[in-house]
């Protein structure tokens, strides 16, 4: 075994000193999310600001980041939220994390605060420092491109040097896009991170390790989600999928339903503007879409921005989309808080209460107005903070879409009330990752459980969680576990009468998931058709990881962060959700849709172990092995 090597970087005087993560804290928090929820919590008083000199921001990879493992060249950014005040976790593909990780460090620690921009340089176990004074200012192709091709790279655009509170940062075409990450670079007038080395990753079984990775490969190829579905249409191919049960955010939430949704579908996206696949380092799955805007070929839309660009502003225009997507990676810009805020915006002109210049069904003055954003020039500056900040200042509270101060995703959670649950509950707001992800078995799957029945959604929720914060935290992308949904369903195909069947009994095993979350510390066994994840995280670490122990690990993490946010502030009084998908039926003829909280929420609690005000109980704590 290895224990990971971690760098701390004073900015305030521009040195840096290497340490290695204590065994005990690495056995338990492994790295990525997990390992950074517990390093922000010791490093960081209570009450600091997160665009502060006393902010902390750890970038950090995972065991299986550069081994070939599929799907695994993830690196994950953890800090204090700049929209809710919370837990922060960011993550992003491209050749970043796997060159930091091959130049000698596992995670770098950011503290302090540069009196002037600079650019962090990682090479060969050296770290340096340069002036980044003639890229201040510039967007981030132009940033990155000032760099030799062989460094990966991470660096902020416009948006995060005005501290746009949803900035992004961006390595190569990929983004660490939520909760600010961008901003939080800014703070620290840190333009650019770059990172190149030839050192080798440990992995203690090479040889077994080997032969399951090309099994694995071979899963994923031959899986119809990660091998047909995903490579074909992207993510964006769940625009169809959620308009059909009504789960396509439409006109600011207000309804979930589109009639011109196959303008900015996958589908459309593919047979008229796809020029070619592309993927992340070691991934078969190539579900990146490249596409021509204006004559350039750059990195097509996800599902997110289709969805808010198009139907939550009531927009057609698959052209203008793409410029917004380009425009926002230049600018190093979350889409969907920016999209979500504008539509907000929108909602706020249609009833009277603010005019910022934009209107549904108008997306032809978005590029100009999006440049004033980043710029936060005049007015537009106010839209730069997000639609929490917004309703507190103009009001509209009961349609700004956001939970904790985080905007939702792409999934209208009335027809997904799994997914609702999981907006509330998501340690770093309304993220559907961080949140579970039961929109894939509620309303974007050909796994369909009763949408709005509420009876095993706590369950299957928390399951989830776990889960997805284990894969995430082991360096995994979390489109490599959509293929645990068996594929004899999706070749006989949603309507047949097996998989209804199977939905149904899944709509009503509560208590089987329940039982479950109990049982994982003793549950011994791994497998291609679960998570094999956790096989891989056994092979490259040489701990003894198996199906329980993974989950079980995503447990102690979602606690962990759980705790910073009670330290916060952030508590169970938190785990709300805007009127209008609480009070105000999407049917209005169907009681039903609305997402039920009051009931669901109670129940998640004690499921997790969590005292009735949310908070995690002592006995939680001891179980999960947290000292804090």
């Amino acid at each position: 075994m290895r224990t990971p090597v971690y760098a701390i970087i004073d900015l305030n005087t521009r040195t840096s000193a290497r340490f290695e993560i204590d065994e005990s804290m690495y056995r338990k928090y492994i790295g990525g999310k997990i390992l950074g929820a517990r390093l922000l919590y010791d490093l960081t008083p209570a009450g600091v600001d997160p665009l502060g000199p006393d902010a902390v921001v750890i970038i950090n990879t995972s065991p299986a980041n550069g081994t070939g493992a599929p799907c695994s060249s993830r690196f994950n950014m953890t800090f204090k939220n700049v929209l809710t005040g919370g837990i922060a976790s960011s993550n992003c593909g491209g050749q970043f994390g796997v060159l930091m990780k091959r130049a000698g460090y596992d995670g770098i620690i950011l503290r302090g605060q540069s009196e002037t921009p600079c650019v962090i340089s990682i090479v060969d176990k050296q770290i340096t420092f340069s002036d980044a004074g003639e890229l201040w200012g510039k967007d981030t192709e132009e940033t990155q491109n000032a760099f030799p091709k062989i460094y990966g790279k991470l660096v902020i655009g416009p948006a995060g040097e005005n501290l746009v509170r949803y900035a992004a940062a961006v390595s190569g075409e990929r983004v660490a896009g939520r909760c600010g990450a961008g901003a939080v670079l800014g703070a620290k007038k840190i333009k650019a991170i770059v990172a190149y080395g030839t050192q080798r990753p440990y992995v203690a079984k090479p040889e077994k390790f080997a032969k399951y990775v090309k099994k694995w490969v071979s899963f994923l190829r031959n899986h119809p989600m990660t091998g047909e579905a995903l490579p074909n249409y992207g993510s964006a191919g769940l625009v169809s999928k959620a308009n059909a049960t009504n789960a396509l955010p439409t006109h600011n939430f207000k309804y979930g339903h589109f009639k011109d949704a196959q303008a900015v579908s996958g589908e459309t996206l593919a047979d008229k503007y796809l020029v070619r696949n592309s993927s992340c380092i070691s991934c078969p799955i190539r579900c990146e879409r490249r596409v021509q805007v204006d004559g350039k070929e750059v990195k097509g839309p996800e599902y997110e921005t289709c969805g808010f660009f198009g139907p939550n502003i009531d927009c057609i225009s698959m052209e203008n989309m793409l410029r917004l997507n380009y425009q926002c990676d230049l600018l190093g810009m979350d889409t969907i808080s920016l999209a979500s805020s504008i539509a907000f915006a929108m909602e706020l002109k249609e009833n009277g209460l603010a005019d910022f210049g934009v209107s549904f069904g108008n997306s032809d003055n978005l590029i100009e107005i999006v440049e004033k954003i980043a710029a936060r020039e005049g007015i537009y500056g106010e839209l730069a903070n997000g639609s929490k900040w917004l309703s507190e200042k103009y009001g509209g509270k009961e349609y700004a879409m956001h939970s904790k101060g985080l905007e939702m995703a792409s999934y209208e959670p009335r027809r997904s009330v799994g997914m609702g649950l999981g907006y509330a509950t998501s340690n770093r707001g309304g993220c559907h990752l961080n949140g579970g992800y039961l929109a894939l078995l509620e309303s974007v799957g050909v796994l369909s459980m009763d949408a709005l029945s509420t009876s095993a959604k706590p369950a299957f929720t928390a399951f989830f969680q776990n889960a997805l914060e284990a894969i995430s935290a082991s360096g995994f992308c979390l489109f490599s576990a959509q293929s645990f949904v068996p594929a004899i369903l999706f070749k006989l195909g949603p309507h047949h009468k097996v998989t209804r069947a199977v939905g149904k009994i899944a709509t009503h095993m509560g208590g089987g998931v329940r039982a479950l979350l109990w049982m994982l510390p003793i549950l011994r066994f791994n497998s291609l058709y679960l998570f094999p994840h956790a096989e891989v995280l056994r092979l490259v670490t040489g701990l003894p990881f198996y199906t329980g122990s993974f989950v079980h690990l995503g447990d102690r993490g979602y606690n962990m962060e759980r705790l910073y946010n009670f330290r916060e502030g952030l508590t169970g009084k938190d785990d709300s959700l805007p009127d209008r998908l609480t009070k105000m039926p999407q049917d209005p003829n169907n009681p039903r849709t609305i997402v039920n909280l009051d009931k669901m929420l109670p129940i998640y609690y004690r499921i997790r172990g969590w005292n009735t005000d949310g908070s995690p109980s002592k006995r939680t704590l001891r179980k999960l092995g947290i000292r804090v």
